[in-house]
């Protein structure tokens, strides 16, 4: 069975010359791998891209296959942005490590495409972004974060993640912090859904967003 499709890229990795194996997030089927022919089409291939593709669904395999791939939107707002491509990338790699399960999601896609919309949306006063992200997919993941559960991992920060938390995204993204600040946050985030999720969550992609932020991100 082919289905049309629409799904955010997480992870790619090299399978030949010519093709690759696309793990992607879908409303359908939750995180889904599939093999994809990149002819003509490295560029789809971004993190946090959002395409529309025909996927072919095989119950035998987890391996499925794609094709006809379509971008959703061109994200003009992230791709010309290095600190907006950091962000995206940090966001996918969390995403990979940390979203397991494939089957029908609990509202982690509708999150997750709603986030890339709005982080290309905005013009400034987004270096808070990733946080509000982080706690909006744990609270997605089923870990319910809050002041006491978040308290053994957030040092001394716990009084700037309780602001957080208690704040829309708007006011999230004006709460002052300095790059040590947010990069210390983002590290609580991440070992609190290790620990909740009982397995190593290992982000690389943030010692890019660390060394951003120590150029006055």
């Amino acid at each position: 069975m082919t289905v049309n499709s629409e799904l955010i890229v997480l992870n790619v990795t090299r399978f030949r010359e010519n093709s690759i194996v696309l793990h992607g997030l879908t409303k359908e089927w939750g995180r889904v791998g599939l093999m994809v022919s990149t002819k003509g089409h490295n560029s789809y291939f971004q993190p946090m891209n959002i395409l529309e593709a025909d996927v072919t669904v095989n119950p035998r395999t987890t391996l499925w296959h794609a094709r006809n791939f379509s971008i959703c939107s061109p994200l003009v707002g992230i791709r010309s942005d290095l600190k907006k491509n950091s962000i995206t990338m940090f966001m996918s790699e969390v995403l990979f490590k940390t979203v397991k399960e494939t089957g029908r999601d609990n509202g982690i896609y509708d999150l997750c495409r709603q986030s890339v919309f709005t982080l290309d949306a905005l013009e400034t006063d987004f270096s808070n972004f990733h946080l509000y992200f982080l706690l909006e997919l744990a609270a997605a993941l089923g870990f319910s974060p809050d002041f006491d559960s978040l308290a053994p991992f957030a040092g001394d920060n716990l009084m700037k993640l309780e602001a957080m938390m208690q704040c829309n995204l708007a006011e999230s993204l004006l709460i002052p912090m300095n790059g040590t600040e947010r990069s210390e946050i983002a590290e609580s985030i991440i070992r609190y859904i290790a620990f909740h999720s009982e397995s190593p969550v290992n982000i690389k992609s943030l010692a890019v967003l660390r060394e951003l932020s120590a150029s006055a991100y």
